[in-house]
């Protein structure tokens, strides 16, 4: 529907300014997505680095494994594990200790002592900050690299049956709150008379039961989606304690309680509400109502905001505030949406006046989205590499276009809206009165309200559901040689008859039938809208993944080009103690590296020394220092295969030279690989 100011009358000004506003909203969103902010924002975690790492040789066996995150992460038993040439379990199959220092997130599992020569396979498994599932797997060699016969799943966390069964409950249980939610508000704010209307009770009871079942189903599978991948974990009494001690557990089990005092809500909405007939009465409990619902509404956002994206990162105080503020505005532009294609379809007796009061709720609902999608955009992706180079980034264009698209459409719904009447409804609440069936009262009060008659939309309903649903014919209307069953026969056969005609005149209705189809065009626009935003929801995002890659550094520092080259000088202060040290790194990019060094001595010559180490440090990440143990090839000749370069970056060379017991020294110098 339009999302644009309440229809005045056909002003020439009025229009121009609506659109305006149409246009700023806009504009303001697309600009928000494309702002570059300063400062690491964090969602899925990532694998920054390891000890030994990727690829590496190490001379002795390693005491444990470590391994770095971008972020902080929740581990179990296994979350690490590590496996000998035979797939035996080479760690000592504990709980991983947290050695995280600082900003530092990092991992350790203590390794068996004697460990055999070999290939060895470290696999990790964990949990996001903001509830999604990671794994990954890499290798390390002591002594040499050798065969092995680990075969490792290619299913990522969070994939096969179960995940495709998980990811279908979280489309359904936005889905749900979107109509839950939507639903109610179009009827507290927009139509009362809806109340009374079968249909819109349908609509909004369906969208709580699923989102009731939608939350359920994503409680049972929670363990087995994390963790095992199968679904008979579902009913695991152990793994669900365990999700229950988790934040995502815990953010469903609120969920679920709120969903119970959100049918307290629905009981009262359509029942009590429904046949107040006193005009305070009812202004008094819609106030409650409103303040009730929309405090329950709030807490259900909530259970989103306090397990997904915005509970993890900068700024999280607003960040959470701001999501919820984001899911209600949805809720309420495309669930009302939903509402009103229901109204105009199954109850047509809704009135101008309810669809003008739409228009501003889906006005303000287009502002509210803007404004928070603005602060979304910059924490979640932060540059323009990140918008065009990301999964979330390109997510997010299709969503900003699927939104110009609506407003597009919408800006068709506001003409017929504005064009729109209600003589089809008092027409037709003529014809029923010449028919003596109508309710000619009922007529006039849907006509001079413009919020339509739901009785009337009832009672076409029920005339179309069967005869038995159908209020029986004035008795004035029945002679008396006539059998009561005859007579109300002949009732129920007016009425449908009435029901039919009054239908016909409404269909016959152009601006009604118009705003009927742009509406469906605007509804089916929106269904993939929220498909779109339910995937959002869980890509990783922008600016976590170029972290990740190295994007986010590479954007500020020029890679190389090819293989890296270092030159050194050094004095230890001993005889023969001073010298140049080379280094060459290839091919000089994040990844596998071969590493090469020469030192030369004071008079060019290849100079042998009895130590050499080796580090690399990326302080602008706190990753590091990795140590790195060269070879000895030839006199004065060091190499090391697979030099892991986890993320790109300014990274500072640290080596060490000594030459003799007691003359040494540690020079560095810093490159910029990519």
């Amino acid at each position: 529907m339009s999302a644009t100011a309440p229809y005045a009358g056909p002003s020439p000004i009025r229009r121009p300014v609506a659109a305006a506003a149409l246009l700023a909203a806009l504009v303001s969103l697309v600009f928000g997505l494309l702002l570059a902010g300063a400062g690491p924002a964090s969602a899925h975690a990532a694998l920054t680095g390891s000890d030994p790492q990727d690829g590496a040789v190490v001379d002795t066996a390693p005491k444990e494994v470590t391994l770095s995150f971008s972020e902080a992460i929740a581990v179990g038993d296994d979350s690490i594990r590590v496996l000998d040439p035979s797939g035996k379990r080479a760690d000592t199959e504990a709980e991983p200790r947290d050695l995280s220092e600082g900003s530092t997130v990092r991992y350790g599992v203590a390794l068996h002592s004697g460990l055999p020569d070999g290939t060895y396979t470290v696999a990790w498994q964990a949990i996001s900050a903001d509830s999604h599932p990671i794994s990954g797997a890499f290798t390390f060699s002591i002594g040499a690299p050798s065969e092995t016969t680990v075969a490792l799943s290619s299913q990522e966390a969070g994939g096969g049956p179960v995940g495709v069964v998980y990811d279908i409950a979280r489309y359904a249980a936005y889905g749900g709150f979107v109509l839950l939610v939507g639903g109610s508000a179009f009827v507290l704010i927009c139509w009362r008379g809806g109340a009374s209307a079968l249909p819109m009770q349908r609509l909004v009871v369906r969208g709580w039961l699923t989102l009731t079942a939608a939350t359920l189903v994503m409680l049972l599978l929670r363990n087995p989606y994390t963790g095992s991948g199968k679904f008979a974990d579902a009913f695991d009494l152990a793994g669900l304690q365990s999700v229950l001690d988790t934040k995502p557990g815990a953010a469903l089990v609120s969920r679920l309680l709120l969903l119970g005092a959100a049918a307290l809500f629905i009981a009262v909405l359509f029942g009590t509400y429904a046949r107040r007939e006193d005009e305070q009465e009812r202004k008094d409990l819609t106030f409650g109502l409103a303040v009730g619902g929309g405090v329950v509404a709030a807490g259900i956002a909530a259970t989103w905001a306090m397990s997904e994206h915005s509970s993890t990162g900068i700024q999280t105080s607003i960040a959470m505030p701001v999501d919820v503020a984001h899911l209600l505005a949805v809720a309420a532009w495309l669930g009302g949406l939903a509402a009103l294609l229901v109204a105009l379809y199954r109850t047509p007796d809704i009135g101008s006046a309810s669809v003008r009061r739409f228009s501003a709720v889906a006005f303000g609902s287009v502002v509210v989205l803007a404004a928070t999608g603005i602060y979304q955009s910059w924490r979640q992706v932060g540059s323009w590499s990140a918008l065009t180079g990301t999964r979330y980034g390109q997510l997010l264009i299709i969503k900003v276009a699927l939104i110009a698209v609506l407003l597009a459409v919408a800006w068709f719904s506001r003409r017929w809206t504005g064009r729109l009447t209600d003589a089809s409804v008092a027409s037709a609440g003529a014809e029923g009165t010449s028919t003596g069936t109508g309710d000619a009262s009922a007529g006039a009060e849907g006509t001079s309200t413009g919020t339509g008659d739901a009785s009337a939309g009832a009672e076409e309903e029920d005339a179309a559901a069967g005869p038995e649903d159908t209020t029986p014919a004035a008795p004035d209307e029945a002679s008396d040689d006539v059998a009561p069953e005859r007579a109300a026969q002949l009732a129920r056969q007016r009425a449908v008859l009435t029901a039919t005609k009054k239908k016909r005149i409404r269909d016959a209705d152009p601006e009604r039938s118009g705003l009927r189809r742009s509406v469906l065009a605007e509804a089916a626009v929106a269904v993939v809208l929220l498909a779109v935003t339910t995937m959002l929801t869980s890509t990783e995002p922008g600016r976590t993944e170029e972290e990740a890659a190295g994007g986010a550094t590479a954007a500020t520092a020029p890679a190389s080009d090819g293989p890296v080259n270092l030159s050194m000088p050094f004095d230890t202060g001993g005889q023969n103690g001073k010298g140049t040290v080379r280094i060459d790194i290839d091919p000089g990019r994040t990844g596998s590296n071969d590493l090469h060094v020469w030192i030369d001595g004071s008079d060019g010559e290849p100079m042998d020394v009895p130590e050499l180490k080796l580090a690399l440090t990326l302080e602008s990440k706190d990753i590091g220092p990795l140590p790195v143990v060269p070879d000895r090839l030839a006199e004065g000749h060091w190499t090391a295969s697979g030099v892991q370069i986890p993320m790109a970056g300014d990274w500072k060379f640290d080596v060490t030279v000594r030459t003799s017991d007691i003359d040494q020294v540690t020079i560095d110098k810093n490159a910029k690989i990519g």
